[in-house]
């Protein structure tokens, strides 16, 4: 008969083995991996799904020095809250670079929701700004724009606004989706 109980530094082994591997796992540089492929499906899929739906979309993104698109963010909460995101810049309808976004926040707030924003740089300053930051928190300087907005926002609603950000296609049991304290980091997928 086999002895199958277990010591305690056969588990202290095991765990730190499985730590291990999951952390080099976890390591990943992007190098020969599809990330950037998956990044610009859903955020050409979120770009059409935001022109079709707020038609006035399409006018402010080609008035736009660059548009930030965050196809699907997905915040949890209990307490202690986080949210975290991947995208990519688009300038002219090209991409340039990709973003990660992460949110943490604490308060009284429970569930979880995923969401889309999209931040359109209305001024090449505003857009050089992001760009050279190391990691571009969301402040004051934003303009929100509802949804409904979105459908019809016009020339003269956006001139005055360096960034324009459109928070869309909320789903889940947390209210309200917000980006303040949203921190941009440019990454390689």
């Amino acid at each position: 008969m086999t002895d199958t109980r277990m010591t305690r530094r056969g588990l202290l082994l095991g765990a730190g083995a499985t730590v291990a591997t999951g952390g080099l796992a976890g390591c990943n540089n992007g190098v020969g991996s599809n990330g950037a492929s998956q990044i610009e499906a859903r955020v050409s899929a979120t770009e059409s799904f935001l022109f079709a739906q707020y038609p006035g979309t399409r006018d402010l993104a080609s008035r736009a020095a660059g548009v930030l698109y965050m196809p699907l963010m997905t915040e949890v909460g209990a307490g202690f809250g986080g949210a975290f995101g991947r995208g990519a810049l688009r300038i002219q309808g090209v991409t340039v670079d990709y973003y990660s976004a992460a949110k943490g926040s604490f308060g009284l707030q429970i569930g979880a929701q995923q969401y889309a924003h999209a931040l359109f740089f209305m001024t090449p300053a505003a857009l050089e700004k992001f760009r050279r930051s190391s990691g571009w928190a969301v402040s004051g300087d934003i303009r929100y724009a509802s949804p409904e907005e979105g459908a019809s926002i016009g020339k003269q609603t956006t001139e005055l606004d360096d960034v324009i950000a459109l928070v869309f296609g909320q789903q889940g049991l947390i209210a309200g989706a917000s980006l303040a304290g949203v921190k941009y980091t440019r990454i390689i997928p």
